[in-house]
């Protein structure tokens, strides 16, 4: 019981942090609506699911230890994040270029957006294969890492909802400036794409 009380908030946490699919989530929100984002976030709950599996058979050690491995898919995530941002900042408002509101994307290239920026992140599958392990108890382990699994993809939900409310909201009191919000999205993914591509591998100085 100890552990749960500590995993919990510890996992809500790293949930709640702001990276790329939760700013993702946001934008969605601020597009489409919390429905159409959280509808749209089901594909990084997807993702995340085979992701938990890998780390519980042991390829999340396998690619939290391998250099290669590792600068691989950071820089595959890096530069799909750059060109995500600078595929928002050059989008156009709906209705012309005088128009206020941006464009909400196709929900089929919102559910391909978290997918593709949850899988191309190595540091997700590194938080399963680093941070559970610390509360999953050996003498059940399958069943521990299972529980673990499914209370973090519970928290990621609720992180997703509150993120993609966040957008709808602030859409709601600034649509005429949502266009300048989606700009702000687009930088911010190019940001965390070259803050993704500098990164070290944890573990290693």
């Amino acid at each position: 019981m100890t552990d749960f009380l500590l995993f919990v908030p510890a996992c809500f946490a790293l949930n709640l942090a702001f990276g790329p699919n939760n700013l993702l989530a946001l934008t969605h929100g601020a597009q489409g609506g919390a429905g159409f984002a959280i509808g749209a976030a089901s594909s990084r709950i997807a993702v995340f699911v085979p992701m938990i599996a890998a780390s519980a058979l042991g390829l999340g050690v396998i690619l939290s230890t391998s250099a290669l491995l590792f600068g691989v898919i950071k820089v595959i995530g890096a530069l799909y994040l750059v060109w995500m941002g600078i595929r928002l900042l050059g989008s156009r408002p709906e209705g012309g270029a005088g128009a206020g509101r941006p464009q909400a994307p196709s929900f089929r290239t919102a559910l391909r957006r978290e997918a593709l920026a949850a899988v191309s992140n190595p540091k997700a599958i590194l938080i399963f294969a680093a941070f559970f392990p610390q509360f999953v108890d050996t003498a059940a382990y399958w069943q521990s890492y299972a529980t673990l699994g499914a209370i973090f993809l519970g928290l990621e939900l609720c992180a997703i909802s509150i993120y993609a409310l966040a957008g709808a909201w602030a859409a709601s009191f600034a649509a005429h400036r949502l266009h300048w919000f989606q700009r702000a999205s687009g930088v911010g993914m190019i940001l965390f794409g070259l803050l993704l591509l500098v990164s070290r591998q944890p573990g290693r100085a």
